[in-house]
């Protein structure tokens, strides 16, 4: 799980992609988010659905960079919300 949590300090995207997914996450909704992202009604472990998520937002961002046609900023901020909530309860659930 530390490494899943590594891999995401690391991560580097747009400023305001970020800011805007930091003003959505204030609001996360679990069931609801994974639901809607991941198309699943019982949320998995949040280290399953954080992979899950970061492999989408890795797709994302490489249609972000290669400016292809079917690229949603909208859906890629939803990701990252998404992304930021979950991490969020793994820092907690492992006390940090």
């Amino acid at each position: 799980m530390q490494d899943i949590l590594s891999q995401l300090d690391r991560m580097r995207r747009p400023r305001l992609l970020i800011r805007a997914a930091r003003i959505g996450s204030e609001d996360y909704r679990r069931e609801q988010a994974l639901k809607r992202v991941l198309g699943f009604d019982h949320p998995r472990g949040n280290g399953a659905a954080l992979a899950a998520l970061m492999e989408i937002e890795g797709e994302m961002e490489e249609m972000r960079r290669c400016s292809v046609a079917g690229y949603s900023a909208t859906r890629h901020v939803e990701v990252m919300i998404a992304i930021m909530g979950e991490a969020r309860l793994m820092r907690a659930s492992l006390g940090l």
